[in-house]
């Protein structure tokens, strides 16, 4: 029942890459790890070995006990007890990005409701080194274990900040000197014609919906994905992949002269 986990602030991760990154990444308390009976694997002794330097409980169960701890879900086996996932407070996360060695490389998702989606952006902004996600808290889809598992642990190692009114932290990173730059695919600006090497805010939408109207209005700028072909659009976290790996593109190549 996850309503009543979530009152004692834990829940139960699932899948190899969940638990294992959520091992190395160290940012949650492990209360038990789970695994089922003649389960053996050497990613799964990866984790015995990693848990056991951490003197962490392991608990080898049968499948329908297991099934009852972890539910119906795709787990590879083994699952794990965990607090849950630590969000960061929105101040730190954008003066953490201010002050790295690097422009700051702000995600913001409006109308990300799709799990899996939100798991696969997520992958890619580990990937391309960004320095934080900002979702609202309504019209979002939350970082449960489930998009934890889709994003292959990525999401253990990502700084992700709830925020109520998206807009108004828009206005705070124009005010700090973060351009705010917004995908659209209608835009006429090409994401390979813009300059996304500089402080930046990335605001990346829903399928259906895109970006709303208000926090498009506060775009410095809007920006679109060239196509070809009958397809009307790109699923968001190929859109998303896309237009984060031009940015990292563009950085790498300037470090690079």
């Amino acid at each position: 029942d996850t309503r009543i986990i979530r009152e004692v602030k834990i829940e139960i991760i699932y899948g190899f890459h969940p638990v294992y990154e959520a091992l190395r990444a160290n940012r949650r308390t492990f209360q038990e790890i789970y695994i089922i009976e003649q389960k053996k694997s050497r990613r799964i002794e990866r984790i015995v070995l990693a848990a056991s330097t951490k003197n962490l409980p392991i608990r080898r169960v049968d499948r329908a006990t297991f099934q009852t701890i972890a539910g119906n879900v795709s787990h590879q086996g083994i699952a794990a007890k965990v607090t849950l996932y630590p969000l960061v407070d929105i101040a730190d996360l954008v003066d953490g990005a201010r002050s790295g060695s690097h422009p700051a490389f702000i995600l913001l998702l409006d109308n990300i409701v799709d799990p899996h989606n939100l798991g696969a952006i997520l992958r890619t902004a580990v990937c391309v080194g960004v320095d934080g996600v900002v979702i609202p808290k309504d019209r979002s889809a939350f970082p449960t274990p489930a998009v934890s598992k889709i994003s292959s642990g990525a999401l253990e190692y990502i700084r992700l900040a709830q925020v109520n009114n998206l807009v108004r932290i828009i206005k705070i990173l124009k005010e700090q000197g973060t351009s705010i730059v917004g995908l659209d695919q209608n835009a006429v600006n090409s994401i390979f014609a813009t300059d996304l090497t500089g402080a930046l805010g990335l605001i990346v939408g829903g399928e259906e919906k895109g970006i709303r109207p208000l926090v498009k209005k506060n775009c410095d700028c809007l920006i679109s994905i060239p196509q070809m072909g009958k397809v009307g659009s790109l699923n968001a976290s190929v859109a998303g992949a896309i237009v984060m790996y031009e940015s990292y593109r563009q950085r790498w190549a300037m470090e690079k002269s």
